[in-house]
């Protein structure tokens, strides 16, 4: 029976709360570096690139978050056989509170039919977290704040999209996420990052989409063709000269990522989930003696 003790659990799930709210990845924060460099002196794009990672460098120095719209929490959940559901809801839950007291996140549950904010960034489907069992005897939370803003241009795609000359194939999928994010501009706190979909149901693409969000910037697919694709997507989509926050440039997204589901025959969706600039996300390791890792 795997255990742990629910006070000190609490306290870590905080903990990781505030690194996912104030800390950005090191993977992300070189890949906006290195953007920066690719950008030329004096340019608007350039500038943007600077106050972005002064923004970063403050948020950790100073443990406050690092857009205001602390965003959607979601969460990944990776348990062994035998680990209640139930109680680490609860422990989510308990930390998210005592986060929204220490001003880790804005409280930005709303209810859809009042308008009534909750308070405390806790009502139906909030924060959002995803359970599946597996085989390795830990759990890894993955937790990633996704803001309202680059959420509004997430988007779904059914294919054939005759408009688009978008047919039922990679060809096709390709289209659809150009034109996706040729739409969003600036409005998705651009450079941004992408999650993709392909196939499943309407929900099941979604979640897919999200998922592959969790991945590092710096990884390989480990599908050949979908690497090639996540590629020639990220080259090709910073020549639309979008760039930072839609002043122009040559960094409109930081990376693609992509993942497959099987399908029914009649329905082809691709899923597109735009990540903003502040690409916010960790996980963190429990393992059986109770020792704790962030990643």
């Amino acid at each position: 029976m795997f255990r742990y003790d629910e006070k000190v659990l609490k306290d870590q799930l905080l903990e990781l709360i505030r690194l996912a709210a104030t800390d950005l990845p090191v993977d992300v924060v070189d890949a906006i570096k290195a953007a920066r460099q690719n950008e030329p002196e004096g340019s608007a794009a350039r500038n943007v690139f600077g106050m972005l990672l002064k923004n970063i460098d403050l948020a950790r120095d100073e443990s406050t978050p690092i857009c205001q719209d602390t965003g959607t929490n979601i969460y990944l959940v990776y348990i062994p056989e035998g680990v209640s559901m139930r109680k680490l809801t609860a422990l989510i839950k308990e930390a998210t509170v005592e986060a929204v007291d220490k001003s880790y996140l804005r409280p930005n549950a709303v209810d859809s039919l009042t308008g009534k904010n909750s308070g405390n960034n806790i009502g139906e489907g909030q924060p959002f977290i995803h359970f599946e069992e597996w085989d390795e005897d830990h759990i890894e939370f993955k937790l990633m704040l996704k803001g309202g803003g680059c959420e509004n241009v997430s988007t779904q795609y059914k294919l054939p999209d005759v408009g688009l000359g978008a047919g039922r194939d990679l060809d096709g999928v390709y289209k659809v996420i150009v034109d996706a994010v040729n739409a969003a501009q600036g409005l998705g706190c651009a450079p941004g990052i992408l999650g993709i979909g392909i196939g499943g149901d309407r929900t099941s693409s979604h979640l897919a989409a999200k998922t592959q969000l969790f991945r590092k910037i710096t990884d390989t697919n480990g599908n050949p063709e979908l690497a090639e694709l996540e590629a020639r997507l990220k080259g090709d989509l910073n020549e639309l000269g979008v760039g930072p926050m839609g002043f122009g440039g040559n960094t409109t997204v930081l990376a693609v990522k992509m993942g497959a589901l099987h399908r029914l025959p009649a329905s082809f969706f691709v899923s597109i989930s735009y990540m903003c600039w502040a690409y916010r996300r960790h996980s963190m390791t429990l393992k059986a003696g109770g020792e704790v890792s962030y990643d």
